[in-house]
Formats: C-alpha cells, structure tokens, sequence
C-alpha cells in the first residue's frame, strides 16, 4: 500500500476565497502587478454606486492571458521570479472579489463573469476591435468597498511607500516614504534612510518596505521623523499570499534594527572625524546612547551635557525617576578641570535615611554629582569619580541651643537645633548654616533653617500601595517649621500664643471667660495651671 500527495482542485478553488486578509488586499495585488510590468503610473478609480473598480497602468502589458488565471504558478518572467519571489496568486483575489471582470492589454481582451472562470469554464479570448490597447486597464463589477472617505484613507497608508506613481479618483497620492523620494544607503538589508544624520535628532522608530508596502510599523510615531527601510525582495519574503507581513517577524525584525545600529556606527564615525569634540558630543550624544555607540566617547577629553549635575536644591527622598533638586542645565567640566581637582565628581546613592548627610556634604562643597551609567564602562571619567556614599561621614551642631522631639502625622525624629551643622568626610569640612540635615535618626536644625523640608529626608511619603501622601506631608512641613520657630522664640507671649491657637480653645464653652496662672516646666508632667477667676 502507497499514500501519496493529492490536491483537491475544487476544494483548492472553493478555500482560496479565504487565503486573503482583508478586501482591500485587492487593490494592494493590483498595484503589485502593474509595478512589475515597469509602469510608472497607475490610476485607480471607484465608483460607489456602480461598485465599479477600475485599474489602469501604463506598463508593458499581459503577454499571456492564461497566466490570469493559472494559480499558484507565476507568469512573470525569470529575473522577476529571482528579484521578487512572485506567488502566482495575485490575481485570483479579483476572481473572489467582483461578479464580473474584463482585462484589457495589447491586441486582446477578456470578459467574463467571476463564477464562470472559479467554475472552470472556458474564457475566450478577444482581439482589440480598435487596435493595441496600452499597458494594462482591469475593470471589475461588483466589488463592495467601503465609502469613499475610508477607502481613500486606506488608499493614502496603501501607498505611502510605493514607488509608482499612483492616482486615486483623480487625485495623486502622496507617497513620503518611496524609496526614489528618500537619501538612502545600500546596506545588507535593503535601503536605509536614517532619521537625523544631520543634526542628531534620531529616531529609535523605523517603518520597513517590502515592494513597497508596508510589512513593519511602530505603534507611534512622527510622520516626519522615522528610520525607513525598505527591504531587498530578494533576502526576504512575505507571508503568502498578500504579504502583509515578514516571515519570521521578530527575527528579521532584529536583523533590521543591527542592520539601523551598524549604519549609525558608521555616520557617528564619520561625523566625529568632521567636526569638533564639544559640537559632536552635544549633537550626537542621544544617537550614541540610542544604537550603543558611547565607547565613541572614550577617547573625548569633553563630556556630554547631562552626565553631570549640580546639586541645586533641597535634597530629598522621592520615588521620582528625575531628582528636581539636581541641576543638569551646565556647562559640563573640562577633562583639565577635573584632573586639577577644580572639580570634583561624586557619585551618590540615592537619597535615603542613610546618605541625606552625604548629598548635604557634596552640595556644601560644591561637588558634581554624576551618573556615570550615562556612559561607556570604559570612559575615562570612572577613574575620577568619589563614591562618597562609601565614605565615613561625620556629623557635629556648632552650638548647640535646644533639643526637642518632632511627632508629625507620617514622621517623627529627634531634633538638635544648633547655630551651624558641621559634616566632615577625611580631612574635609564644611558647615551647613540654611538647612537642615538628617543623620542617624536625628534631625540638626540650624539657624538658617525655616521651611520645615527637613520632613523629606525622613520619608518619601509613598505608602504601601504607592500612593504619595500629599496631606500628610503638608502637614508635617507645616509641624515642623512651627515647632522650630517656637523652639527658637524670645517672645514667651508670642509662643503661648502660637500655641493656644493651634489647640482652638474657644470650641470649649467651659473655658471661655476663664482665667488661669501657668507655669511651664521643663517636663511634661510638671507643669502648673491654677484657675484664677
């Protein structure tokens, strides 16, 4: 016993109806087939009310008519079989999609009716009653699209990379994205157009071609700022049978963005040969960072802006990717200026109960901080960098005035107020005299301090579902910065005052009118009140 392929051709004929993605794949096969015959324009029109869909190009025409309506066998000749790797299927979508279908090219014609041929029935073949008609016209009957508006839309994405000239209902579509429109380079791949070669704008975006429709998209994008490629038909092919999409998406998908990542390799080269170390690095710096390019920077004595920041504000704990008390916004150090120790780069852990002291000292000091990730594991800067997280920092108030117990709603510490903060690294000091600085539990308050952000080196104020607790942090800046200024009051008036009015003493009709001798004590416990009237 032997088993053996066979095809059905009925049922072969009765699924193909099926093999399609969508209706509008019919007009996509037909603009592909007028583009293999060499024409350079090809008009489209369609009539709603009639469902009439007409195709007219102006290439070499059909030298065999049989070869419309031969499946799965290809009637192009052997350099396009090569080049474009052609199904043979293309046509067959005009069998499925219209009722009737007359096809017009040299010195014959057809007319047939769509059922007749799926049925296998002989189509004559007529001569042209009024000589050689040019190029190619397909008018199908019956064809149900959508409105004019919708299928016009589509007809513009159709196209945007189509190299043919193409004509919808009179009008010309635009088509950005042609390969003949685009300053592109032969690569591996097919041709490539890199988005910003000029002036380091990249794009990490890329729309790819194949024959010119579209096979690879990103989900967003700028119409005028993408990567385009458009794939050599020979290296790759669609999925049968309207090659929508690529044939092993993902990895021929990798192959185009190592093929995108090579070519910047080779325009960032080019670019750091031409111009001066500081213009190179300001222009091109997100176009190394985007395709893995930074080790170009290693041999740079200047450094990209962003790399290094000044610690400009209040420093805090926070959830937040961008630290807001950082500075990015400066001239970035000279290689000269750090070698002399005119400037000194630290990299800083970031901020929490344990290092606050650290960012104090560095922003005290003067100290830039650095992100040295931003650049190659084999850049310069790596030796010149202090990781002061990893230094032992020592902490002392100038002065000592007052010691006292903060309880807010979120956070409590210990408080020291004192004249100045002194922190001290090694050899180096430097005394904090506008803000205060949270070291091992305690909170040192110096003179200068009066916002009450101290609260936010305590906490992020970021609960257990990541929520920020707005109205407890307001809260306790609120707290902290009156108890300091009571803590720091001359005016013992003025301090009961503050206080009485915190406690709302008028909601108690028991208290109003009363009069009363306090005495306040240095412990809680011991204070005296007498009523006196």
């Amino acid at each position: 016993m032997q088993i053996q392929v066979r095809v059905s051709e009925e049922g072969a004929l009765r699924n193909q109806r099926h093999a399609f993605t969508d209706r509008y794949t019919l007009a996509s096969e037909l603009l592909q087939n007028a583009r293999r015959a060499g024409a350079v324009r090809i008009d489209i029109d369609y009539d709603p009310t009639t469902r009439r869909l007409r195709i007219r190009d102006n290439g070499r025409g059909i030298q065999d008519f049989q070869k419309l309506l031969d499946f799965n066998e290809s009637g192009w000749d052997e350099a396009t079989k090569k080049h474009e790797h052609p199904f043979g299927v293309g046509f067959s979508k005009c069998l499925y999609a219209a009722q009737r279908c007359i096809v017009r090219s040299g010195d014959c014609y057809v007319d047939f009716l769509t059922a007749d041929a799926l049925a296998r029935k002989p189509i004559d073949v007529h001569l042209e009653p009024h000589g050689p008609f040019p190029g190619t016209l397909v008018e199908l009957y019956g064809v149900d699209l959508p409105d004019l508006p919708e299928l016009r839309e589509h007809m513009r994405s159709l196209c945007i990379g189509f190299p043919v000239e193409v004509i919808f209902n009179g009008g010309s579509l635009d088509r950005p994205y042609a390969a003949n429109r685009l300053e592109s380079v032969d690569t591996t791949v097919g041709a490539v157009h890199l988005a910003g070669t000029l002036s380091g704008k990249h794009s990490t975006e890329t729309m790819v071609f194949l024959q010119g429709f579209r096979v690879l998209s990103p989900r967003a994008y700028s119409p005028a700022h993408v990567n385009i490629v458009h794939l050599d038909p020979e290296r790759f092919i669609a999925r049968l049978p309207d090659r929508h999409t690529l044939i092993e998406e993902r990895d021929q998908a990798k192959r185009v963005n190592a093929e995108i990542r090579h070519q910047w390799r080779a325009v960032l080269e080019v670019a750091k040969f031409q111009l001066p170390p500081r213009q190179f690095v300001d222009r091109y710096t997100g176009a190394m960072r985007a395709f893995g390019h930074l080790d170009l920077l290693n041999d740079l004595d200047v450094l990209p802006r962003g790399v290094c920041a000044r610690i400009s504000g209040y420093p805090i704990q926070t959830t937040d990717s961008v630290y807001h008390f950082l500075d990015e916004d400066i001239e970035p150090p000279t290689r000269q200026d750090i070698d002399d120790g005119r400037v000194v780069l630290v990299d800083l852990d970031n901020v929490d109960d344990g290092n606050a002291a650290h960012w104090m000292f560095a922003r005290a000091k003067g100290f830039l901080a650095v992100d040295p990730y931003m650049l190659h594991e084999g850049h310069w800067i790596y030796g010149r960098i202090r990781k002061l997280c990893d230094q032992t920092l020592g902490l002392e108030p100038v002065e000592t005035q007052e010691r006292a117990r903060f309880e807010g709603c979120w956070t409590a510490a210990d408080l020291v107020l004192c004249a100045a903060v002194r922190l001290r690294i090694g050899e180096e000091a430097v005394d904090v005299v506008d803000d205060a600085v949270h070291h091992g539990g305690t909170v040192f308050v110096p003179g200068g301090e009066t916002t009450g952000q101290a609260v936010r080196q305590l906490s992020d104020y970021v609960d257990g579902n990541d929520q920020f607790r707005d109205y407890e942090e307001a809260a306790d800046i609120d707290a902290f910065a009156d108890l300091v200024r009571r803590l720091r009051s001359v005016d013992p008036r003025q301090t009961l005052t503050s206080l009485l009015r915190e406690l709302k003493l008028e909601r108690y009709p028991v208290l109003r009118g009363k009069a009363f001798r306090l005495i306040v004590d240095g412990q809680a416990d011991a204070h005296s009140i007498e009523l006196i009237g």
